[in-house]
């Protein structure tokens, strides 16, 4: 290592002094300002030494020197000593410019080649030199050691905070951070109740798409953080699909702290190092899970009741079991052959559209005959009055239940708008001081504002005459007629009002799945019911294609 007085040779001033700048993160760059200074004051040590020509390249500011990721600024150097333009390379220390051994390496190789010096805080260092060589290996081989204690200290220091639960991370919508008390729910009301919506709709419906549908037929909304990111302040937005299966499928909202859930792959592209994050991982494989950590929205049981669920009414995979969306075949998704095991096909056939069940897998993968095929009309008819005499004895119960689980619901809808009325009440009331607080004569401001107060009042308007109409609306339901009506099940179940939606819902809420066959003797399709709890009942019906 030479002095720092040295002067450069006559040969080396008149080529090119290279400024290597770099920080690790964004978070470095917009407050480390110091270490920036630092580095970009390198520019006068290059002009004491005597360089004309100075090239100061920042292209690698936020990005880390750990040989993960591509760095322009750093493959621009190595282009530039390659090409025999560089004098000096100046860098605060060794790990702007490298943090593993192979980039540092081959940048020490290339300035031995082409003549050129390595420049630090603590001297100046010629490559081709072993005692200089011997030292800048050291400095390398420490800077990635530092690295890796670095990284293994903090993530020793995570994993002992999450095997106590402690560590925090942003919890889902429905929940904050309390300093003293940990995790607790959100205290907006508002935020609350929308979150147990979606969970009580799932108990009845079963289907995360039905509870789509529903909450959105009654313009229930659902927050959305103003900034995309913190849990600060909310949007309110029309409820979409992914807000309910999130909420339906997150096991935080079943008190549960679940860290390691992804982890980081690493790939060799191009001859470097590339590692990707948020790789998720199965259950099986994640670091902490404590149960009963934080206040639930459900307990630990529902959850696994709805992911098993969601799981079957993944239609199609194995074991899935399509959930009830109307349609004209009573029976969708619930028949399974049982020659082959595969889930039965529903295709409509004639002028007068008819539902036909057959086993379509085997002709469409395999290209084989199909297992059976029978037409729908006689095999729902006989499913249908099955269930019929299995609820009849409880049908007046059953009727006096729905009306207690309809007033239930008018309840639910009508809290939901109240709180809706009353935070757009308190919006209102918020554009009306901030028109009153603004100084009428500026009407470039005042304009917008009154504007703003304008629309917020229509917005009261309108929920305010949703709640009327909404509540108004509902049916006054005498018990002494579902009485009558729960004993006549017959007319209750061909009723207009009754949908095929609604009769799925009930076929599936008795029944687990649908072995169907057909003997070849008599040619009788055979359905053997597996009915919920256990039990199996055969019956028999005259095949019709």
């Amino acid at each position: 290592m030479n002095e720092m007085t040295l002067t450069f040779p006559s040969e080396l001033l008149k080529r090119q002094a290279v400024i290597y700048v770099r920080q690790s993160t964004q978070s470095q760059v917009m407050t480390n300002l110091e270490s920036q200074r630092r580095q970009y004051d390198l520019v006068e040590m290059a002009r004491g030494f005597g360089f004309a020509g100075i090239d100061v390249i920042d292209d690698d500011l936020g990005v880390s020197a750990s040989g993960c990721q591509a760095r322009p600024g750093f493959e621009r150097l190595v282009a530039m000593l390659c090409s025999g333009s560089v004098g000096a390379v100046f860098c605060l220390e060794v790990s702007r410019l490298a943090r593993n051994g192979r980039d540092w390496h081959n940048m020490l190789e290339l300035c031995g080649l082409v003549d050129a010096r390595v420049v630090d805080h603590d001297g100046v260092y010629d490559p081709r030199h072993p005692n200089d060589r011997l030292l800048l290996g050291m400095k390398g081989s420490i800077s990635e050691f530092e690295l890796g204690v670095l990284r293994t200290r903090m993530v020793e220091a995570a994993r002992a905070k999450t095997r106590r639960g402690e560590l925090r991370y942003t919890p889902p919508i429905g929940y904050l951070w309390d300093r003293d008390a940990g995790v607790m729910f959100d205290p907006d009301l508002r935020i609350q109740e929308v979150i147990r919506q979606i969970f009580h709709r799932f108990r009845e419906l079963g289907s995360a798409r039905q509870v789509l549908l529903a909450m959105s037929s009654e313009a229930i909304h659902f927050p959305r953080p103003s900034d995309g990111i913190r849990l600060t302040s909310f949007e309110w937005q029309p409820i979409r699909y992914r807000n309910v299966i999130s909420v339906l499928k997150n096991m935080f909202y079943a008190g549960v702290y679940a860290y390691g859930k992804t982890g980081r792959q690493a790939k060799i592209r191009d001859g470097r190092a590339h590692v990707t994050y948020k790789n998720r991982k199965s259950p099986e494989d994640w670091d902490v899970v404590i149960r009963d950590h934080h206040v639930g929205y459900i307990d630990w049981e529902e959850y696994e009741r709805n992911q098993a669920q969601l799981a079957k009414n993944a239609f199609g995979r194995a074991g899935g079991v399509k959930s009830g969306r109307g349609g004209g075949a009573l029976l969708a998704g619930l028949l399974c052959c049982a020659r082959c095991g595969r889930r039965l096909h529903v295709v409509y056939t004639g002028r007068t559209p008819r539902p036909v069940y057959r086993c379509d897998n085997p002709n469409l993968l395999l290209g084989q005959k199909r297992c059976i095929t029978f037409g729908g009309f006689r095999p729902d008819k006989l499913i249908a009055d099955a269930v019929l005499e299995a609820v009849a004895p409880f049908a007046i119960d059953a009727a006096i239940e729905a009306r207690a689980m309809l007033n239930q619901a008018v309840e639910d809808k009508r809290l939901v708008l109240e709180m809706e009325l009353q935070q757009a009440r308190y919006e209102a009331s918020l554009a009306e001081r901030r028109y009153a607080a603004c100084d009428p004569d500026n009407r470039l401001i005042a304009s917008e504002l009154e504007k703003r107060w304008e629309k917020a009042l229509v917005r009261v308007r309108s929920f305010e005459q949703r709640l009327d109409t909404d509540i108004a609306a509902v049916p006054k339901v005498d018990v002494t007629r579902l009485e009558g009506l729960a004993q006549d099940l017959e007319t209750a179940w061909t009723a207009p009002a009754t949908s095929m939606r609604d009769k799925q819902r009930l076929i599936r809420t008795l029944i687990e799945d649908i072995a169907a066959d057909i003997d070849d003797d008599t040619g009788e399709i055979v359905l053997v019911v597996h009915w919920k709890g256990g039990r199996h009942t055969e019956v028999t019906s005259v095949k019709v294609v």
